[in-house]
């Protein structure tokens, strides 16, 4: 049973990203999932602690890293992306907020952007609290660091 909602899990998120643009990165919403799939595939879970409609840092990150062609490729090679949304304007389901509240607290998170890094089984690997300075490249610089 495991394996097949691992293999489900998987199918689903292929067919998102073959429907997505191919210079977007693929954010999933659902940790659990976005978990699993970390495990399946053996890869780090960037956590993107944001507030997206009313940060302005979070969305300078999301413009000057995030949605960059460079961030884009590395992020589909190397890991599994996770958006961790307190938006004010655009509306979440009762579940998705309760999921969001309880992975900031879980992680004391007390600001944005706040981007946390676990290995694919769940240990936290590195956190970064405010917009990180250099563009994709820093950032994956910060990634790469934390796999050392």
């Amino acid at each position: 049973m495991k394996l097949l909602r691992v293999i489900l899990m998987l199918g689903a998120a292929a067919l998102l990203a073959a429907t997505m643009r191919a210079d977007e990165a693929v954010w999933l919403t659902d940790y659990q999932a976005a978990a699993n799939q970390a495990a399946a595939e053996g890869k780090p879970l960037l956590l993107d602690f944001t507030g997206s409609d009313w940060c302005p840092w979070c969305i300078k990150l999301d413009k000057d890293v995030y949605s960059q062609p460079k961030f884009v490729t590395y992020a589909r090679q190397h890991l599994v992306l996770v958006k961790i949304d307190f938006p004010r304007q655009t509306p979440l389901s009762a579940a998705e907020k309760r999921q969001n509240r309880d992975l900031a607290k879980k992680y004391g998170v007390r600001g944005y952007p706040t981007s946390i890094v676990l290995d694919p089984q769940g240990n936290k690997l590195g956190e970064h609290v405010g917009y990180m300075r250099g563009g994709p490249d820093a950032y994956i610089a910060w990634l790469q660091s934390l796999s050392k």
